[in-house]
C-alpha cells in the first residue's frame, strides 16, 4: 500500500463517520469525472472458483499472467495486506453514436479499432483521478493505507465492480450497467477503511444471447464463459504469435480488438457518449483505412500511438493484424501493391501473414478473374 507519511495513528471511524465518509467519497468521485463509484468488501470466493475452472480449462491461452499470481488476484487482502474495502469506479468512454461504430465495422476498407483504444491510454487517465480521490480522503481523515489499480496488477476488477453495485457480469463476460450499458473503464482503490459496502448488482441478461450469437469466432463458448483463444481481442492484442489460419477470415477488418458483443447488447442502447477529451479519437483512427495504417513504418507507428493503449502490441503485431484484414478486403490493385510491399519484411511473423493474405486474394481469382 501507499506508505503513510504521517506516523500519528488515525482515529478509528465510527459507524456514522464511515457512512458519512462513504457518501462524501461518492460525491468526490462524481466531481472527479467518474460516472459511478461503489464500495465492496474483499470476499471473492465465487469469482475465485470460476477463475480456477477457467484456468484449468486453459482458456487463458498465452496470458500466463492470469495464473502466475495464485490467489492474489482473488484475495485483495493477500495482494495488499490490510485491505478492508475496495472502492470501485467506472468512467464512460464511448465517443460516437452506435451507427458510426457499425459503419466502421461494415466498411471492409476501413480499419476497425476497438473503441476503447481510439483515445489516450485509459490507464493513465483513471489512475490520476483515483490518486486525486485518495488525496481528498487523506486530506479529510488523515493518512490511510491505500493503493490504486487500473488494470495494472492481479485484480478481479469485474467481480469487484459487481459487488460494489456498478453492474453485473454479462454473458459476454463484460460488466453491464442497466443505465449505461458496457462502454466504460474500471478502476479500483484498495484501502484499509471500514466503509459500509454497497449492495451487489443483480444479473439482468435474462434469456438474451445476442452477444453469443454475434461473436465472429464463437469465442463465447457458453453463457458467461469466454474462451480467450478464440477471441479476436485476444488474438489481435494479447497473442504474440501467428493467428490461427481457420480464424483469420473471420477477423474481417478488425485490427485491434473487437466490439461486436458490446454492439449487439441491447443494454447499450442506454450508453452515453463521453465528455472526456482524452477518450476522443486521435490521429483519425476512427475513420482510418487499412491501406493508410499498413503504410506506417515503425517510427510513425510509435509517434502516432504515443500515449495510446495500442502501442503495447508493437509495430510487428500491428502489421500482422492489418495484413490479415487486407487479406479479407476486396481485391484491388492498391491492396495487392500494399501487400507486395511487405512481402519481404524482416519479420517472419509479418511475412507469413502477408503471404496468407496474398493467397486469399489469389484464391478469389478463380471466381472473379482478379487477384494479387
Amino acid at each position: 500500500m501507499t506508505p503513510s507519511t504521517d506516523q500519528t495513528p488515525r482515529a478509528a471511524l465510527s459507524v456514522d463517520e464511515g457512512r458519512t465518509l462513504a457518501r462524501t467519497i461518492k460525491r468526490w468521485g462524481e466531481e472527479l469525472g467518474f460516472q459511478q463509484l461503489g464500495i465492496a468488501d474483499c470476499d471473492l470466493t465465487q469469482a475465485e472458483q470460476r477463475l480456477t475452472r477457467w484456468l484449468g480449462d486453459e482458456m487463458h491461452g498465452d496470458m500466463g499472467y492470469m495464473a502466475r499470481h495464485g490467489t492474489l488476484r482473488s484475495r485483495p487482502a493477500e495482494l495488499v495486506p490490510g485491505t478492508l474495502r475496495v472502492i470501485s469506479v467506472r468512467m464512460d468512454y464511448r465517443s460516437e453514436p452506435a451507427a458510426a461504430t457499425a459503419a466502421a465495422l461494415e466498411d471492409p476498407g476501413r480499419a476497425f479499432v476497438s473503441r476503447y483504444a481510439l483515445g489516450r491510454d485509459y490507464h493513465k487517465v483513471l489512475r490520476q483521478r483515483l490518486k486525486r480521490l485518495a488525496q481528498r480522503i487523506q486530506d479529510r481523515i488523515g493518512a490511510f493505507e491505500h493503493r490504486v489499480f487500473v488494470d495494472s496488477a492481479p485484480v478481479l476488477e469485474k467481480p469487484l465492480a459487481q459487488k460494489a453495485g456498478l453492474g453485473w457480469i454479462g454473458k459476454h463476460t463484460n460488466l453491464l450497467n442497466a443505465r449505461a450499458g458496457s462502454w466504460f473503464f474500471l478502476g479500483e482503490l484498495y484501502c484499509d477503511l471500514p466503509l459500509p459496502v454497497d449492495d451487489p448488482a443483480e444479473d439482468h441478461c435474462g434469456r438474451c444471447k445476442a452477444c453469443i450469437d454475434v461473436c465472429p469466432t464463437d469465442a463465447i463458448v457458453a453463457p458467461y464463459v469466454l474462451d480467450a483463444r478464440l477471441c479476436i481481442s485476444y488474438l489481435t492484442i494479447e497473442h504474440p504469435g501467428p493467428i490461427p489460419e481457420p480464424l483469420r477470415a473471420r477477423i474481417g477488418n478488425r485490427v485491434y480488438g473487437c466490439d461486436d458483443c458490446q454492439m449487439a447488447c441491447p443494454w447499450n442502447r442506454f450508453a452515453r457518449t463521453t465528455s472526456e477529451a482524452d477518450f476522443l479519437p486521435r490521429h483519425g483512427l476512427d475513420t482510418a483505412t487499412l491501406l493508410s495504417l499498413f503504410g506506417w513504418d515503425e517510427d510513425e507507428f510509435l509517434r502516432r500511438t504515443e500515449g495510446s493503449a495500442i502501442r503495447r502490441i508493437g509495430h510487428e503485431r500491428w502489421l500482422r493484424n492489418i495484413a490479415v484484414a487486407l487479406g479479407n478486403a476486396p481485391t484491388s490493385e492498391p491492396v495487392c501493391a500494399a501487400l507486395q510491399s511487405r512481402a519481404e519484411h524482416p519479420s517472419p511473423l509479418v511475412r507469413e501473414h502477408v503471404r496468407w493474405a496474398m493467397r486469399a486474394h489469389q484464391l478469389r481469382q478463380h471466381a472473379s478473374g482478379s487477384g494479387c
